[in-house]
């Protein structure tokens, strides 16, 4: 039987332990982390994730020893990628993630790294002078032109598609340009909860979009229970001011009178009287003198 060093059970243990302490893990690939971001980010994550890094072997190791207590934590270690590392904490993982992608900084981009989204120069001034960069932009798919002896980039160019590897002379432009197109820190792979596993995609929720579909949702039940006379708390108000709308169209539709309607009925009614008295042509009937104390001293 093969010895074990006491210093690789210690962290077999130790990565146990926390498992069995923390009701929520996460995994994260920190593959092109800076040390000093890492560091920065270990102050921000302080007292509201555990953060720790140990060989993949030891890992999956770790994982197989828990899984007894944790139902299907094992299927983490597909998560495993790049220079994974595990977190530990209490919060709930949405919440995680909304806290590692606000803890994330922009960086340069590197040769050979792949871009997340389309990389793009926008239209501007630029600090050079005329000289061989305007081919080096160029040959990037700048577009440029010359303005009180600078160059400008004169149209949004995208030099780098997402998906497509960063090369050497790409990278060097954008660095001279001082464009950062890459998002550094705690890369989340997925994260497990209490036998659940939420990957990447899932966790990556763009909050205004989720509101703007809670709200969508929200109107339709609202409209569908007026629709079906379903009363609730919400609905109830707005069903009584339906229901009288609707016995008001029908008492003037049927010259109902009641006190809701009355005057507006007399108004139709004068209104239609005006409009056969003008088709019939009916002369307007004479007025009434109204007699004063002086014509009737004249009178008499």
């Amino acid at each position: 039987m093969a010895h074990v060093a006491e210093s690789k059970k210690k962290v077999v243990k130790e990565f146990c332990d926390l498992i069995n302490s923390y009701p929520v893990i996460g995994v994260v690939d920190m593959e092109n982390l800076p040390t000093a971001q890492l560091q920065k980010m270990r102050g921000q994550l302080r007292g509201k994730v555990v953060i720790r890094m140990t060989k993949r072997r030891f890992m999956n190791i770790v994982l197989d020893k828990v899984k007894d207590n944790k139902k299907g934590i094992e299927e983490m270690k597909k998560y495993l990628i790049g220079m994974p590392a595990l977190l530990f904490t209490k919060d709930d993982p949405f919440k995680l993630a909304k806290t590692l992608k606000r803890s994330m900084s922009t960086a340069p981009a590197k040769q050979g790294q792949v871009a997340p989204k389309d990389i793009i120069v926008s239209a501007g001034p630029t600090p050079f002078s005329p000289g061989p960069v305007i081919s080096e932009l160029a040959s990037a798919g700048i577009k440029t032109a010359i303005e009180n002896g600078k160059i400008v980039v004169k149209s949004d160019a995208v030099v780098v598609k997402k998906g497509n590897k960063v090369s050497a002379a790409i990278a060097g432009i954008l660095v001279r340009l001082g464009v950062e197109p890459m998002n550094v820190g705690l890369n989340l792979t997925a994260v497990y909860d209490n036998g659940t596993i939420f990957t990447r995609d899932v966790l990556n929720i763009d909050e205004e979009e989720f509101i703007k579909k809670i709200k969508i949702a929200y109107n339709s039940a609202i409209g569908l229970a007026i629709e079906l006379s379903f009363l609730t708390k919400e609905t109830t108000e707005m069903m009584i001011a339906k229901a009288f709308r609707e016995a008001k169209s029908l008492a003037l539709s049927q010259n109902i009178m009641a006190d809701g309607v009355k005057e507006e009925i007399m108004a139709k009614a004068n209104k239609e009287m005006l409009a056969l008295k003008s088709k019939l042509n009916f002369p307007d009937a004479p007025k009434e003198e109204v007699k004063t104390e002086e014509t009737q001293d004249k009178q008499n």
